[in-house]
C-alpha cells in the first residue's frame, strides 16, 4: 500500500494525488501537442534497456519491452476497459500526457508506474497482478464481453513486469501518435481499443494510427492501411524512423494519400515493419 503524503502546513497548498487525477483532462489536446514536441527516442531507450542490463545483440532489452508492453495492455483491458463497459456500456479509452485514461466511469488513470481511481491507486512496480490493481482502485478484473480472460494471455494472478522507461517511452508514443492525429484529422476523435492497443482514426476509408508494437513486431510503430484491409496492405514505420509528432503526421498524410492514389508502395519505400536498425526481438 503507497505510503500515506505528509499533510501539508495550514494554509498551504495541497498538491493533486494521483487519485485526484482520475477524472476528465480539461485542455488534454493541448497538452498533448506541448508534450510531444520532444522526440520518443525508442531505439535508444531499447538498447539502453532495464538498469542497462542489455546484451550486445539487444534483445533482452527487446524481450523487457515485450513484456512490459504487455503488462500495461493487460491492464488496460482487464481493469479499465472490461469495467468501463460493464459499468458505462464503452471500451474507448483515451490518451493524455504521460497517461492513459477511461472515458467514463469507473474514472481510471494509468501512468508509468501506477493505476488510480476514485476507489483507490496502486503502484505497477514490484510483484502485483490484475487483480491486486483491480481490488487496489475498487474495480472487478475482466475483460470486455463478459470473459475473465484477455487477449495479452495474461491471467488475473500472473505477476505483471513493467519496467519504468519503458513504460514511459510508451505512452510518450501513444502521446505523439495522438498530436500526429490531430494534425491530419482535426475533426475526429482518436479512439484507443483495448483489443489491439492501437489509436488510430478513420477518415476517407483511410486508418491512420500508431500501435506500441504487437505479436508481429516488438517495436512500436505508426501505420496507415486501406478501411478493412489486413495488415499486409499497410504502411508502416517505427518510432525510430519516425519519432515525433511532426514525422508520424508527415507518414500520415503521405501514406493517406498513397491509399487514396492507389499505390502498393509504402510512404520512406518500406512495405512491412523495419526496425530501423533497432535489435529484433528474441524468438
Amino acid at each position: 500500500m503507497p505510503a500515506a503524503a505528509p499533510t501539508p502546513a495550514p494554509g498551504a497548498a495541497r498538491p493533486a494525488t494521483a487519485r485526484e487525477t482520475a477524472r476528465e483532462t480539461d485542455g488534454a489536446d493541448d497538452g498533448l501537442q506541448v508534450r510531444s514536441q520532444g522526440r520518443v527516442d525508442g531505439l535508444r531507450v531499447l538498447q539502453r534497456g532495464a538498469d542497462g542490463r542489455t546484451g550486445a545483440d539487444g534483445h533482452e532489452a527487446a524481450d523487457v519491452l515485450a513484456a512490459t508492453r504487455t503488462a500495461l495492455h493487460a491492464v488496460v483491458e482487464l481493469v479499465m476497459a472490461g469495467p468501463q463497459q460493464r459499468a458505462s456500456g464503452t471500451v474507448d479509452l483515451a490518451v493524455r500526457p504521460g497517461a492513459l485514461e477511461t472515458v467514463a466511469a469507473p474514472r481510471l488513470r494509468l501512468e508509468a508506474t501506477s493505476l488510480a481511481g476514485q476507489g483507490g491507486e496502486a503502484s505497477l512496480l514490484g510483484t502485483t497482478s490484475v487483480l491486486a490493481l483491480a481490488a487496489a482502485v475498487g474495480v472487478t478484473a475482466g475483460a470486455p464481453g463478459g470473459s475473465r480472460g484477455g487477449t495479452t494471455g495474461i491471467g488475473l494472478d500472473d505477476p505483471l513486469q513493467v519496467d519504468t522507461d519503458l513504460a514511459t517511452a510508451l505512452l510518450d508514443w501513444f502521446a505523439v501518435g495522438a498530436a500526429a492525429l490531430l494534425t491530419v484529422a482535426p475533426g475526429e476523435q482518436a479512439v484507443l481499443r483495448p483489443d489491439d492497443l492501437r489509436l488510430s482514426v478513420t477518415v476517407d476509408g483511410v486508418v491512420c494510427g500508431v500501435s506500441p508494437g504487437d505479436g508481429t513486431s516488438v517495436h512500436p510503430y505508426a501505420f496507415v492501411v486501406p478501411a478493412g484491409a489486413g495488415a499486409g496492405h499497410a504502411h508502416q514505420q517505427t518510432w525510430s524512423q519516425v519519432p515525433d509528432a511532426g514525422s508520424v503526421a508527415a507518414f500520415f498524410a503521405d501514406g493517406r494519400a498513397r491509399v487514396l492514389a492507389g499505390s502498393t508502395g509504402s510512404p520512406g519505400g518500406r512495405t512491412a515493419v523495419d526496425g530501423g536498425g533497432a535489435p529484433p526481438a528474441s524468438r
